[in-house]
């Protein structure tokens, strides 16, 4: 048992049993308390909702933040959340929002509708500045207002498609802390630490070593249905060797995202669960119409060629040991009829793509690499390291790419440097050529419509892709409040964004955990046990 962790956890939640760190009761009816772990290969990057990237980062706003509605157990309808009620009127253009009464934050403060009016409005001043990260969730609103503490109402210029889509995504932050921090035309919004946090979720967060472990506690004053749990613990592994083998040590109790290559070892002592999931790989590539290197990366027939000499079969098998399908769009199909499954994967073919590049009139050297504008075609790859699955993708593409006259470098970075090296410089995308990375979507396609948009350069955009013609139709969509005719617009920014290619998408993979025996209760979701869907799973996960 790791000594660190088990230190950590008794300090901070000297009021959790110290049995909870043992083998739980090998009872099957259903226990109260205890401390379930997690742990994980990824990392919370940051606690800021302004600076965070991390998926791990919004699975813990979902649990330490209201937010004014989240899914419901099936993830396909929207449940009551921090909001009982909501309503649209004027056409669709008000919406208002009944929400708790008597809710509190962690610090005792009162949680009212205003909160979640200050943070909307703080976010729409903000929106090209600090709150650049929030700014497609405010899109198109005037303004909010509370006219009482359990009223919120929102108004939007025109009628809009996706307001609960984005509603659940909102973190509302307590305006008694946060409103310190809108100096500089917002900018300080993004140099808060947020330690220590103040939220109101079913947790509290008690402790946060970056990289280590983040420590959850139950939130007793919490406005919605109580944690089973007393509390919950995240562990951060260095690599997926370590990851597992503390599994089958039982330091921790699960996995909330299982290495293909364990699950088979796995399954004797513990129960995998598995469910088509929304996270998918993808080669990104520099498409910012204005860098100024290799340039060559921008035509869309390299860029085909490319997509040629990508072997999805290989990369499913050797990476995900078949725990996934090739990717086509950046909308996976786990989101069901979002999706549109007329855009079909290139097809992996090294003669077609060697055919495409001699057409564009990029010679091979004597060395067998290609030549452009009198350079080699060679780039680094960038990876994130916390991400292990693109070590082995590079590895996979490395060879292959070599074939068609492309040669490819890895230059591995932790996230926040992989990203801050793909922006640069201040956010203008000059110097990146090439990146492997993976979005983990949700189930309302406007998120991911809206991280290759111009208005998030500084924001969520890690291309540089920028398309007038495409921000209208992200427009569109946003503003087709009849779902039928919004899925047709949807259809066809896929199917654009496939000819565009700012993104060669590799492989859908499922959601897979593996839990303890001792523990039950979890919810499925396409972003596995601890996701930014919904609070439900670890609200309700128990012993047994």
């Amino acid at each position: 048992m790791n000594k660190r962790w088990l230190a950590a956890l008794v300090t901070v939640l000297a009021v959790i049993a110290l049995a909870a760190f043992g083998a739980a009761a090998h009872s099957s009816s259903t226990q109260n308390g205890g401390t379930f772990k997690i742990g994980t290969s990824s990392r919370i990057d940051s606690l800021n909702p302004y600076v965070a990237f991390n998926q791990d980062a919004y699975n813990t706003f979902e649990y330490v933040y209201p937010l004014l509605v989240q899914y419901d157990k099936s993830n396909s309808h929207f449940a009551p959340d921090f909001a009982t009620s909501w309503k649209s009127s004027n056409g669709g253009k008000t919406w208002t929002f009944k929400t708790r009464a008597n809710a509190v934050w962690s610090d005792g403060k009162p949680l009212t509708a205003k909160d979640a009016a200050w943070t909307i409005n703080t976010d729409l001043k903000y929106a090209s500045g600090g709150a650049a990260n929030a700014a497609g969730l405010v899109a198109h609103i005037k303004r909010a207002s509370a006219p009482n503490a359990t009223t919120l109402v929102v108004r939007y210029t025109k009628a809009a498609g996706n307001v609960l889509g984005q509603f659940q995504q909102l973190a509302i932050l307590p305006q008694h802390v946060w409103s310190k921090y809108t100096g500089h035309k917002g900018n300080d919004l993004k140099t808060f630490s947020n330690s220590p946090l103040v939220g109101a979720g079913p947790f509290k967060l008690v402790k946060f070593k970056k990289n280590d472990i983040a420590l959850f506690q139950r939130n007793d004053s919490f406005y919605g249905e109580k944690p089973k749990a007393d509390g919950f613990g995240l562990r951060m592994f260095s690599n997926e060797d370590t990851l597992v083998a503390a599994l089958k040590a039982h330091e921790i109790d699960a996995i909330e995202s299982v290495p293909g290559t364990a699950i088979k070892t796995l399954r004797a002592g513990f129960n995998i669960r598995s469910a088509p999931g929304v996270d998918q790989t993808d080669f990104i590539i520099n498409s910012n119409p204005k860098k100024t290197a290799h340039r060559e990366l921008l035509s869309l027939k390299v860029k085909e060629a490319m997509a040629h000499a990508v072997d999805r079969k290989q990369i499913i098998k050797v990476v995900f040991l078949g725990y996934a399908k090739p990717a086509s769009t950046i909308i996976p199909p786990a989101t069901g009829a979002w999706h549109n499954p007329s855009v079909e994967p290139e097809k992996f073919d090294l003669s077609l793509a060697n055919k495409l590049l001699d057409q564009a009139g990029l010679k091979k050297g004597k060395d067998g690499i290609r030549r452009a504008s009198g350079h080699k075609m060679s780039y680094a790859v960038i990876t994130p390291t916390d991400v292990p699955s693109t070590n082995r993708t590079f590895q996979i593409l490395q060879p292959d790419f070599r074939k068609i006259g492309i040669n490819l470098t890895q230059r591995a970075l932790d996230s926040t440097a992989a990203f801050d090296a793909m922006t640069a410089p201040n956010n203008k995308y000059l110097k990146f050529d090439l990146a492997l990375w993976d979005w983990v979507g949700l189930i309302d396609p406007d998120f991911m419509l809206s991280v290759v948009t111009c208005a998030q350069y500084a924001g969520w955009n890690d291309s540089g892709y920028c398309n007038p013609r495409y921000d209208k139709m992200y427009s569109q969509q946003q503003l087709t409040p009849n779902q039928a005719k919004r899925k047709q617009v949807v259809w066809k920014m896929q199917k654009y964004l496939y000819g565009q290619k700012p993104y060669i998408w590799l492989a859908a993979q499922d959601a897979v955990w593996a839990v303890s025996k001792n523990w039950g209760g979890l919810v499925a979701s396409p972003q596995g046990p601890f996701n930014s869907i919904s609070k439900i799973s670890l609200t309700r996960v128990h012993q047994q």
